[in-house]
C-alpha cells in the first residue's frame, strides 16, 4: 500500500505545479474552426519533416518552398525583415520563442499554419507583424501580437492584415495588444472586386489596449465569436459591403463597439457591448456555413483571456 499512497502524493504534486495555460499540442495539428476547415482543410505541414530553428537566417530558408514542413522556433530571435512563408508549411513557437522586429508574410500561398508565436515591435517600414495577402486555407492560433504606443500611428504598421481576396482564413485563441492599428481585413475602399470573396473567422481571440482595427473589414464575409475587447479606443468596423456575423463577444472600454462606415453590415446575435450602443446596419450573413461552438457570454471572458496567445506547449 505504501507504493499506492507515494504514486498518489507523487500524481498530486505534478497536478498541482503544472502550468495551466501549458496546454499541450502536436505538430500535426489541423485547423478545427471556422472558414480554414473548408475547401479541404488546412493542414499546413503536417506529417512533413521538422526542422527546429533558432536564428532568421535559418528560420527564413526553412519556412521557403511548398514542400510539406513543420518550422519550430527556438529561443528570442531579433532582426528587421519580414520573413515569406512558403504554402503547405506549419510555423510553430516553442514555449518561451520570440520574434522581436521580424514579420511574418504569406502572400500567394495556400496551406499554411502559424501557432503559437510571439511577434513584436515589426517596424512600418519592414511590414505587418503577420501580413497575409493573396493567399488561401490559412489559419493563425494562439499567436501573441504587440508593439508600443509611445510612437506615432504610423511607427509600426497591422499586427494582423488579411487582404487581397484571402479565403478560408481562421484566426483562434490569439492575443492583439499594446498597438495603434490591430488587424485591417481588405485592402483598401477600390480593391471591392479583389476582396468581396474573402472569408474570415475570428474565434476566442483578445484584443486589447488597441487604437483601431478591431478588426476593420471590408468587402467580404466575416464571423467574429467567443472574442474579448477591453480599453480600445475603436470597436469592429464593418466596411464597404462587408457582410459580418457577430456572436457572443463581450466589450468595455469603447463607445462604439461595432459600427459601420461606407456601407458596411453585421448581423448580431449574444453580444455583451459594455453598455454602448450597436450602430451597424443588419446584414443577410446569419448563418456560418460550418460547425462551431459558441460559449455562453458571461463565460466568455474567463475562457478566452486564460488562453489566448503564446500557451501551448510543444
Amino acid at each position: 500500500m505504501k507504493w499506492l499512497v507515494s504514486l498518489i502524493a507523487f500524481a498530486a504534486v505534478q497536478i498541482a505545479t503544472a502550468s495551466p495555460l501549458e496546454k499541450r499540442a502536436s505538430t500535426n495539428d489541423v485547423a478545427n474552426v471556422g472558414y480554414a476547415t473548408l475547401n479541404g482543410g488546412t493542414s499546413g505541414g503536417s506529417g512533413g519533416p521538422v526542422t527546429t530553428v533558432t536564428t532568421l537566417a535559418a528560420l527564413t530558408s526553412a519556412v521557403s518552398g511548398t514542400a510539406k514542413k513543420v518550422v519550430l522556433i527556438q529561443g528570442v530571435i531579433t532582426g528587421s525583415a519580414v520573413v515569406r512563408v512558403g504554402s503547405n508549411t506549419s510555423v510553430i513557437g516553442k514555449s518561451g520563442s520570440a520574434l522581436n522586429g521580424i514579420g511574418l508574410r504569406v502572400i500567394d500561398e495556400s496551406n499554411v499554419i502559424i501557432r503559437n508565436v510571439r511577434i513584436s515591435k515589426v517596424l512600418a517600414s519592414v511590414g505587418d507583424a503577420i501580413g497575409i495577402q493573396s493567399a488561401h486555407q490559412v489559419w493563425v492560433d494562439h499567436a501573441d501580437l504587440s508593439s508600443d504606443r509611445d510612437h506615432d500611428k504610423d511607427f509600426y504598421d497591422g499586427l494582423l492584415d488579411i487582404t487581397h481576396g484571402c479565403t478560408g482564413v481562421t484566426v483562434t485563441n490569439s492575443k492583439l495588444y499594446t498597438h495603434w492599428k490591430a488587424s485591417l481585413v481588405g485592402h483598401s475602399d477600390s480593391n471591392g472586386a479583389e476582396d468581396t470573396p474573402m472569408t474570415v473567422t475570428f474565434a476566442n481571440n483578445y484584443w486589447f489596449n488597441l487604437n483601431s482595427r478591431t478588426p476593420s473589414f471590408r468587402f467580404g464575409h466575416g464571423h467574429i465569436y467567443n472574442n474579448v475587447f477591453d480599453n480600445n479606443n475603436d470597436g469592429i468596423n464593418t466596411r464597404d459591403g462587408a457582410q459580418l456575423l457577430v456572436e457572443n463577444n463581450v466589450w468595455t472600454g469603447t463607445d462604439k463597439p461595432l459600427y459601420s462606415t461606407d456601407g458596411g453590415f453585421a448581423v448580431a446575435r449574444g453580444n455583451d457591448f459594455g453598455g454602448a450602443p450597436n450602430t451597424a446596419p443588419i446584414g443577410t450573413f446569419t448563418n456560418a456555413p460550418y460547425s462551431y461552438t459558441l460559449i455562453s457570454t458571461s463565460s466568455v471572458r474567463s475562457a478566452v483571456t486564460s488562453a489566448a496567445g503564446q500557451t501551448l506547449a510543444f
